[in-house]
């Protein structure tokens, strides 16, 4: 069996086409592969070409890395193929699409919990303080 990247997957001309995430890796070490492949209800069939790779686990720099090839991105596109949320979601911080509406509500989370953490933080020690000064 030939690689998924290698472009050579058997496929129907005539079947609808999905950008998606193809999950590789392992437990607790997740890496994604960028793919065209036919919709999810054939997924037995192989991939018909790879268009990138996803590390959602942050390196030693705390970055997640994302390489994308937008040239036959843009091809699938404009041959009909659709975008699932989580490809759109990257391809939006990738400047490629506008900005995905998901991202937008997922930060508005992050930044409200990390409000919730610093409200909390300082309350308690200035608590202690007082009661030992009592």
């Amino acid at each position: 069996m030939l690689p998924p990247g290698s472009g050579t997957g058997i496929f129907i001309h005539n079947s609808p086409k999905v950008i998606r995430l193809l999950l590789q890796g392992c437990t607790n070490r997740p890496f994604y592969h960028i793919v065209v492949s036919v919709t999810r209800a054939h997924q037995s069939r192989p991939v018909i070409e790879q268009l990138g790779s996803y590390d959602p686990l942050p390196n030693q720099h705390d970055e997640k890395l994302v390489a994308l090839n937008f040239e036959r991105i843009r091809y699938w596109i404009g041959n009909g193929a659709a975008i699932t949320t989580p490809v759109a979601q990257l391809l939006g911080l990738a400047g490629f699409y506008p900005i995905h509406p998901t991202s937008y509500m997922q930060a508005w989370r992050n930044r409200r919990t990390l409000g919730e953490k610093e409200h909390k933080v300082p309350e308690e020690p200035q608590e202690k303080l007082e009661e030992t000064a009592s």
